[in-house]
């Protein structure tokens, strides 16, 4: 497993197994009895991310190259997959049955990524209107990112008998943070990630792909038709230069299209928040969940 280690010693938010642990001391739970689960559920996500960085033929995760970069194809494929099934040890029945609709939702998520969305974006574009491709970049974020957040959320209510309804307020919450989280995260791609003054993501990753992320589609209603056609004819093969990237990076600042996607993002967490909140009230406790999401998402965003 020397491609997750490479990994997992990168460092990363290790978001999943603090709101785990956070679900469960706010619902009066022993956090101290499931830091295994917490330990097995980042594992799922480290192979997911193993997986991802090959099909993306990504350079750079974390501050450093990507485990199969160091390890080799075949190894790094080995063991992102094999991290998958490390939950089993630590769950019981219910809560595998979540682990495992999460790593349906990541495939079909990854799947939908693969594809890119360029048959979307190309008709949105024809047609000036970026509902549609929005929704499917929705969609895919939702799979790829909401759903192992909702996991972690609704597995704390779980283990600690929470109310039904408590389950599922956290879980819709779990979903829209790990959402948000994504948005923030095609956001912050236009100028690149670091972390203690190290770059972990080039500026304009996704755009020199051709991915279409959450700008992008808002993009197609907010600029003038033959600026977006341009603009996307430059990048819809992923062979864009970095001119053509910082471009395009700058007419979506320009037009609004970053703010928008901030917007969204910030607003869909507020109102999940305030659905939780009239079921668990005000308390400490909630509050350290709140601060958890606020840091994931607007503090985040704020600091870029």
């Amino acid at each position: 497993m020397r491609p997750v280690r490479h990994l997992v010693e990168a460092g990363g938010a290790r978001l999943r197994p603090r709101l785990l642990l956070a679900v469960i001391d706010l619902l009066g739970g022993d956090t101290a009895r499931y830091v295994p689960l917490a330990a097995a559920m980042e594992l799922m996500h480290t192979g997911s991310l193993i997986v991802d960085d090959i099909q993306d033929r990504a350079t750079r995760r974390r501050g450093r190259a990507p485990s199969h970069a160091v390890s080799g194809l075949a190894a790094a494929v080995n063991a992102g997959t094999a991290a998958y099934f490390t939950f089993d040890q630590a769950l019981r029945a219910a809560v595998t049955e979540a682990c495992l609709r999460v790593l349906r939702a990541g495939h079909a998520g990854q799947g939908l990524d693969l594809a890119g969305h360029r048959a979307e974006m190309d008709a949105a574009v024809a047609a000036g209107c970026g509902r549609q491709v929005q929704q499917m970049v929705r969609l895919t974020h939702r799979l790829k990112r909401g759903a192992p957040v909702r996991a972690s959320l609704e597995t704390g209510a779980l283990l600690v008998g929470a109310d039904p309804q408590v389950q599922t307020a956290l879980g819709a919450f779990g979903e829209v943070l790990g959402v948000s989280y994504q948005v923030i995260d095609d956001v912050l791609d236009l100028d690149g990630v670091t972390s203690g003054g190290t770059a972990t993501k080039r500026a304009g990753e996704d755009l020199f792909n051709g991915k279409v992320t959450m700008p992008l589609a808002h993009a197609v209603d907010l600029l003038r038709q033959a600026h977006m056609t341009r603009l996307w004819k430059g990048l819809r093969a992923g062979r864009a230069s970095r001119r053509q990237v910082a471009t395009a990076a700058d007419a979506l600042r320009a037009c609004g299209a970053v703010e928008a996607s901030r917007s969204e993002a910030y607003q869909k967490l507020r109102d999940e928040r305030h659905r939780v909140e009239d079921l668990i009230g005000d308390n400490p406790k909630a509050r350290a969940l709140w601060e958890l999401a606020h840091q994931a998402v607007i503090s985040r965003s704020r600091s870029a």
